[in-house]
């Protein structure tokens, strides 16, 4: 029994944090959002990470339904990356997955490591905006 109780647990624990997580990151996107004065959204995953996925569902909604929460999030360019893609942990300094970024122009604003409250996370969106 004792053993089926920690399969389920393992099987729920990793399908409901094995979101889709794929780089999004691309320099020359990032640098052409900067140039265009778009506030800039950065995060850094790694596979299997519960706080990632987390964090990446919370940037997802404020994406697609901020309008929905009587938040606008526009003007706002979404980036992710695997933080064992060197070249870019070592771009923006991130040294821990559910590192989240915020750009407004060419200056950092905001900086997180593990933030998944999702009240904070629109606070910091609402703030660089």
């Amino acid at each position: 029994m004792k053993r089926i109780l920690i399969s389920i647990f393992l099987l729920l624990s990793f399908s409901s944090n094995a979101m889709e997580k794929e780089t999004t990151f691309k320099k020359e996107l990032f640098d052409k959002a900067q140039s265009d004065g778009k506030t800039v959204v950065i995060s850094s995953w790694i596979k299997y990470c519960p706080s990632c996925a987390g964090q990446m569902k919370i940037l997802q909604n404020a994406k697609n339904s901020g309008e929905l929460l009587d938040i606008k999030f526009d003007n706002i360019e979404y980036f992710s990356f695997d933080v064992t893609k060197k070249e870019i942990s070592n771009l923006f300094n991130v040294q821990y997955q559910t590192t989240l970024i915020i750009f407004k122009g060419n200056q950092e604003v905001y900086r997180s490591i593990g933030e998944t409250t999702e009240d904070l996370i629109y606070e910091a969106l609402k703030a660089s905006i």
